[in-house]
C-alpha cells in the first residue's frame, strides 16, 4: 500500500500537568525496564469469554462450573451483579468458579452503571427466565461513543418491549420469539446478546453478519453444553432452534489471545526470548503473520508457543479488522512494538474510531507518531470522511526515554507497560486499576520473565 501524501498530524506530547496522577492516593507500579524480557509463563483464561459466560449461567436454575477462570478486576465487578440477581457462587480453587441461579430477580441496582458493558447482556437471559429486565447503563473502556443501538434493536425484533431511561433501561416480553436479524455490523456484544436471548426463545432466530470472534465461539460452546442448539455457519450466519430448557454444564475457558499478545509483542519490542504456556496458535493467526513480517519469531508447540526476536525489526502496515482479522485489541501493543522498527509503519483502525489516544505518552517518551483521517490501508472503512483520526504512521526506531504514565484505559495500559519495559531506566505506572481489570497479576508474571516491578501504595515515595 502506497501512502500518497495523507495529512498528517503528528502526535504532540501532552503537558505534565496532563499526565502526573495524584500520587498520594493511586496504587503504582514501578518498572525497571531497557533489558530483554526473558522467561516463561502461563497465559490466563479470556476475559471477553468468560464475563459472558457467567451471564449465560443465568439460562439455568441448575449449578455450572468453570475452569481457566482468570482473577482480575472484571471478574470482580461482574460477580456482584449476578450475586444481586440471585447467583450463589463458591471459588473451588483458584481459577475453578462454580456459580447457580435457583432462584433469580429481574433487576440491578444504578450502583453498577457505567462499571463494564456487561448489564445489557443481562436482558435477554432475565427476559427468558422471568419475562422483565431493568438494567444500568454500559461502561467500559473509554474507546469510542459503542452505541447499543445494534442490541437494542436486536432484542425488539424477537418481541422485548424496551424503555430507555438517562440511567436505565427496562425491558418486557410475555416470552422473545425466533426472527431473523442482520446486523449492520458484525458486532461481538450485539451478537452475544442475540444468542443469549435466542437459545430459549420460541422458535428459529437467524443472526446474519454475526461476529465469529474465538469468545463468541466459546460462548456458543458452552451453551451447546446446556443444552442449546446452535449452528454457526462459514459466512457469518448463526442459527438457533430455542429450547425449552437448558441445563447446567461444565466449561474450560480459552486461553486470553490479547494477553497472550501483549507478552509476544513485549518479547519481540525488547528483543527477548519468552515461552506462553498454553497459547494457542489457532487463535492467533493473523496475529502471528504481522509478528513474523516485522521480524519476530515464534516456534508452537504442545506446551504453548515460543516467541523471540533477532535482529532488527522491520516497518509494517498493518489494518484493524473483526474476526478473523487484525484485532482491534492487538493494535495498541503492536503500535509500541512498531516503535523500534526500521522505517515507516502503517496501522488503520476500522473497528473503533477513537483509539490512538494514547499516541500522545508515547510522543513524550521519544516515540515518532503521526495520525491521520484518512483511510490508509487497502479499503476505506467506515470512518472515512467523519473527521476521526483513526490512521497512525510511526516512524522508528526511536529510543523512549522513562516517565510516570498514567493508564487512560485497559489496552492502552498495556501499551505503556510495553513501552516503559523498552524505555532503559525507571517509569512509573499510575491508575493501574484499568490494567488489573483485564490482565491477571502482571506484576508476578513480569517479574518470571525477569523484569523488576515494584508495588507501590499511596504512601510509598
Amino acid at each position: 500500500m502506497a501512502i500518497t501524501e495523507p495529512e498528517l498530524s503528528a502526535v504532540a506530547p501532552p503537558s505534565d500537568l496532563a499526565v502526573v496522577a495524584d500520587s498520594s492516593h493511586d496504587e503504582r507500579w514501578r518498572i525497571t525496564g531497557g533489558s530483554p524480557i526473558r522467561g516463561e509463563v502461563r497465559s490466563a483464561g479470556a476475559k471477553n469469554a468468560v464475563t459472558k459466560e457467567l451471564v449465560a449461567t443465568l439460562l439455568t436454575d441448575e449449578p455450572c462450573t468453570f475452569t481457566n477462570v482468570p482473577r482480575i478486576g472484571e471478574m470482580d465487578a461482574t460477580l456482584p451483579m449476578l450475586a444481586q440477581l440471585g447467583t450463589k457462587y463458591e471459588w473451588v480453587d483458584e481459577h475453578t468458579l462454580t456459580l447457580h441461579t435457583p432462584e433469580i430477580t429481574g433487576q440491578i441496582s444504578e450502583e453498577y452503571s457505567g462499571i463494564n458493558r456487561i448489564p445489557i447482556l443481562f436482558m435477554g437471559p432475565l427476559l427468558n427466565r422471568i419475562g422483565e429486565a431493568e438494567v444500568p447503563l454500559v461502561g467500559g473502556c473509554t474507546i469510542g461513543p459503542r452505541p447499543v443501538d445494534y442490541h437494542v434493536e436486536g432484542l425488539r425484533a424477537m418481541g422485548a418491549e424496551i424503555d430507555i431511561s438517562p440511567h436505565r433501561f427496562r425491558a418486557t416480553t410475555d416470552r422473545l420469539v425466533g426472527t431473523r436479524h442482520r446486523l449492520p455490523y458484525p458486532s461481538v456484544g450485539a451478537t452475544e446478546n442475540l444468542i443469549l436471548a435466542a437459545v430459549t426463545a420460541r422458535g428459529t432466530t437467524v443472526i446474519e453478519n454475526a461476529a465469529m470472534e474465538p469468545e463468541v465461539v466459546d460462548l456458543v460452546l458452552f451453551l451447546q453444553k446446556m443444552g442449546a442448539n446452535i449452528a454457526v455457519d462459514i459466512d457469518r450466519r448463526i442459527v438457533i432452534q430455542g429450547v425449552e430448557r437448558l441445563g447446567g454444564a461444565t466449561h474450560r475457558v480459552i486461553e486470553d489471545r490479547i494477553e497472550i499478545a501483549s507478552y509476544a509483542a513485549a518479547a519481540v519490542a525488547t528483543g527477548g526470548d519468552i515461552e506462553v504456556i498454553g497459547a494457542q496458535q489457532e487463535h492467533l493467526l493473523t496475529f502471528l503473520n504481522a509478528l513474523r513480517r516485522v521480524g519476530g519469531n515464534f516456534e508452537v508447540h504442545d506446551r504453548g508457543i515460543r516467541f523471540w526476536a533477532e535482529g532488527p525489526l522491520i516497518a509494517h502496515h498493518l489494518e484493524t479488522d473483526v474476526h478473523p482479522g487484525f484485532m482491534t485489541d492487538w493494535q495498541q501493543p503492536f503500535v509500541v512494538l512498531l516503535t523500534q522498527a526500521d522505517g515507516p509503519s502503517v496501522v488503520h483502525e476500522t473497528v473503533y474510531e477513537n483509539r490512538f489516544g494514547y499516541t500522545s505518552t508515547l510522543a513524550r517518551m521519544g516515540a515518532n507518531i503521526s495520525l491521520t483521517s484518512q483511510c490508509l490501508g487497502s479499503r476505506t472503512c467506515r470512518f472515512a470522511n467523519r473527521d476521526f483520526s483513526h490512521s497512525a504512521v510511526i516512524t522508528g526506531p526511536t529510543p523512549l526515554q522513562p516517565t510516570d504514565l498514567v493508564i487512560p484505559d485497559l489496552r492502552a495500559g498495556f501499551a505503556y507497560v510495553l513501552a516503559a519495559l523498552i524505555a532503559e531506566g525507571t517509569s512509573t505506572l499510575h491508575d493501574i486499576g484499568y490494567l488489573k481489570r483485564g490482565y491477571e497479576d502482571i506484576p508476578g508474571k513480569l517479574g518470571q520473565m525477569g523484569v523488576k516491578v515494584e508495588e507501590l501504595g499511596g504512601d510509598d515515595a
